[in-house]
């Protein structure tokens, strides 16, 4: 069961059922069943399976089951890490990292549901549950040796490329929090017309504003990300895991802002909506690796 030869296969099976909490998490929202078990945690309307399953309490019960079964899987894998490849610098670090902010995420959500927390709370909810996805998709890279297939073992990242990531780091997790914040706020359709509403700029009350900063904080993501992604290529030409892994980001930043766009143009497609939340999770994770490579970087005196 704790057995080495677990790790890979645990690993993946980790970070998909972790990407499955995070759309999980955004299905909820999105079709508004976070009230589907009424007041109730870990109970549903007082009992564990209620008699009376209308849609949002199945979506409900179904997202604290995955959300139950991640925390068994994630404290498997961190367990059977630990022991066999505990002595990797990154792998203690990380596995306290995931466990932990899942704790803080099912406590959150717990609160949410029984103490109805406003909605500048709740879209902390995304964000440490994303933070908890980051830590298991890294610790996955290093599972698989990816650092020494593309080189990254041996990668120095100069001063400018890591002041640039800290950076799009930062603006990256706003922009998750105004989104999520739209979406608590019941804000996806304010504010008018993709990209501006010409005929009337100026936000009238809440929802406006909120949908319009998180317009605002993802035209700057997506400038940052651009800018981010040219000095990298133009710098690491010769590093697979600098190119790919920048290339990537670039890559996922457009299908996150085109799923934005489409989400306002289909009045709130669910499909795409769920899109939405998956690019910014994968995009994410991809930065939490990234800021693990500048970290290598750092302890070794660059």
């Amino acid at each position: 069961m704790f057995s080495k030869k677990n790790l890979k296969w645990l690993s993946v099976i980790a970070t998909v059922i972790m990407a499955f909490v995070q759309l999980g998490g955004a299905l909820v929202t999105k079709t508004g069943s976070a009230d589907g078990c009424g007041s109730d945690w870990p109970l549903c309307h007082g009992a564990f399976l209620p008699q009376n399953l209308p849609i949002q309490t199945i979506i409900e019960l179904s997202h604290r089951a995955v959300s139950g079964l991640s925390l068994i899987i994630v404290l498997w894998l961190v367990i059977v890490s630990w022991k066999h490849i505990g002595y990797i610098k990154e792998v203690k670090p990380l596995c306290c990292i995931s466990i932990g902010f899942l704790l803080i995420q099912a406590l959150v959500g717990a609160a949410a549901v029984m103490w109805q927390q406003n909605a500048y709370v709740l879209a902390l909810h995304f964000g440490i549950s994303l933070i908890s996805f980051s830590s298991v998709f890294v610790l996955t890279l290093i599972i698989y040796e990816i650092d020494r297939k593309y080189e990254a073992d041996e990668l120095f990242i100069r001063k400018p490329l890591r002041i640039y990531t800290w950076i799009m780091a930062l603006i990256v997790y706003m922009t998750i929090y105004t989104g999520a914040l739209v979406r608590h706020k019941e804000a996806s359709l304010a504010y008018g017309q993709w990209p501006l509403p010409f005929n009337d700029l100026m936000p009238h009350n809440v929802q406006d504003w909120v949908n319009f900063t998180h317009r605002g904080m993802a035209l700057i993501a997506f400038i940052w990300i651009m800018i981010t992604f040219i000095h990298a290529i133009n710098n690491y030409a010769d590093n697979r895991t600098i190119r790919y892994g920048y290339t990537a980001a670039f890559i996922l930043v457009i299908l996150q802002v085109t799923t934005g766009a489409l989400s306002i143009i289909t009045e709130v497609n669910l499909f795409i909506a769920l899109l939405h939340a998956l690019f910014i999770t994968l995009l994410f994770g991809l930065i939490a690796y990234f800021i693990v490579l500048m970290l290598r970087t750092i302890r070794s005196g660059g």
